[in-house]
């Protein structure tokens, strides 16, 4: 499976085997296993630089990176850990900006797989405690952790004294594990999606945020009283118009900001709730033309990210090729937002345990066709689940090659793991 990934290096091929061969806990929930693991560690986890952590449905990815460069524009050392990969695991794990070495990949993660084999943790369990172990042992002056699954009971959620906590757009989205009937949790699913985002709330660090539908802002403030926790939500505290430039504006006063250059209007209400999580701690300084800088130079691949000239999109002429791994409603919406008003073709990966829906609908108005290809390893929908005149491609190339020659643009699009595929097959690689 693409989760586990493989390498071209021997040392970290046999650890991440051994990755491989762990369960997802699916009938065992909790931060016990996390815990022990990282006790027998030394508890990396309470020796970090000052740390920025974030949780959401979509955007959290793209949220961590604009903190990043953020504070990489201000002249400081940053680790960060972002997820999934989309080629190689070492993705996972940026140790002053650059991704975590072969060499010490292999060593970490047999540290921690050898220091856990008793206790039987979860690919992602270790996947964390590797982290912070790597975190702890490298100088620096900054982390940003992107929450894996949900938040309350996600494996980074051990960190006792972030520098601020963050909280991006809320949508349906991992309905099994986020949705479950539990004693005492909200019934309405987006309070239940909230209450799981804002378990990651430790007092006194502040929680910023987007603004949200009533019974969703109702868990988090309930959280944030809870937990001792400043609340600064979009609307309240700290706005942002976006035109030609980010008009923002909180406490401390008014920037004008310049768009990002990762496209789509979503991506600059992703810069602006960085600019916001910054603004509102006292841990670590950023002077508004570090944070413009970063909003400029911020990338983050397969985020609708237009591919390069390559082996791949050669098969596609000389139309532009598109790449997004959204696969939920909130991304399926964003999508949209970017190509209105234009004709695409749609070229669609998507787990059999998502709905096509989120994806085709908001598109509708835009498809001129639409090809179903596999996604390597994993369960996916056939052309039926993507509506009568799909047609079928074993792979993204024949998809490509069998579009007709009318210079509209595609989007491949439905899964991270087809991003990866698609990225390694046009040579960018992420670095």
């Amino acid at each position: 499976m693409k989760d586990f990934a493989t390498s071209e290096d021997p040392r970290v091929q046999a650890q991440l085997d051994r990755l491989a061969a762990l369960s997802i806990p699916q009938g065992r929930l909790g931060l016990e296993t996390i815990h022990a693991l990282l006790e027998r560690l030394g508890d990396p986890h309470r020796r970090l630089p000052p740390t920025f952590h974030v949780a959401g449905t979509n955007g959290k990815g793209s949220t961590c990176t604009y903190l990043r460069f953020m504070l990489e524009a201000q002249g400081l050392k940053v680790h960060s850990a972002t997820k999934p990969h989309l080629v190689r695991y070492n993705e996972r794990i940026r140790l002053g900006g650059k991704l975590i070495s072969d060499a010490m990949l292999a060593d970490l993660l047999r540290e921690v797989l050898n220091a856990g084999e008793d206790l039987g943790p979860s690919f992602f369990e270790v996947t964390t405690a590797a982290i912070f172990l790597a975190f702890a042992r490298e100088p620096a002056d900054a982390c940003v952790i992107e929450v894996g699954l949900g938040g309350r009971l996600d494996a980074t959620n051990v960190i006792d004294h972030p520098a601020a906590c963050g909280i991006v757009t809320l949508g349906i989205d991992h309905e099994a594990f986020l949705l479950r009937p539990e004693q005492g949790a909200p019934e309405d699913p987006l309070a239940r999606i909230a209450f799981e985002k804002a378990g990651i709330v430790r007092g006194p660090a502040p929680v910023v945020t987007l603004s949200y539908p009533e019974s969703a802002e109702l868990e988090i403030e309930r959280a944030a009283l809870t937990a001792g926790a400043p609340l600064h939500m979009r609307g309240r505290d700290w706005d942002a118009a976006v035109g030609d430039v980010i008009e923002y504006s909180d406490r401390h006063g008014e920037l004008a900001l310049p768009l990002p250059g990762l496209p789509g209007t979503h991506q600059a209400e992703n810069a602006a709730l960085a600019v916001a999580i910054l603004r509102h701690q006292d841990r670590v300084a950023v002077s508004p033309e570090a944070i413009a800088e970063g909003i400029r130079t911020a990338h983050w691949p397969a985020r609708l990210q237009r591919l390069s000239a390559g082996p791949l999109t050669r098969r596609a002429g000389a139309r532009a090729v598109w790449l997004d791994g959204g696969h939920n409603p909130d991304a399926g919406l964003a999508i949209a937002r970017h190509f209105a008003g234009q004709r695409l073709h749609l070229v669609i990966g998507m787990l059999a345990n998502k709905d096509p829906r989120a994806l085709t609908a908001p598109l509708a108005e835009s498809i001129a066709s639409i090809h179903a290809v596999p996604v390597p390893g994993h369960e996916c929908h056939g052309p039926a689940g993507f509506g009568p005149s799909a047609l079928a491609a074993a792979t993204v190339e024949a998809a490509l090659a069998a579009l007709p020659d009318d210079g509209l643009p595609v989007l491949i699009t439905g899964s991270l793991y087809l991003s990866g595929v698609v990225l390694e097959a046009n040579g960018e690689i992420p670095e």
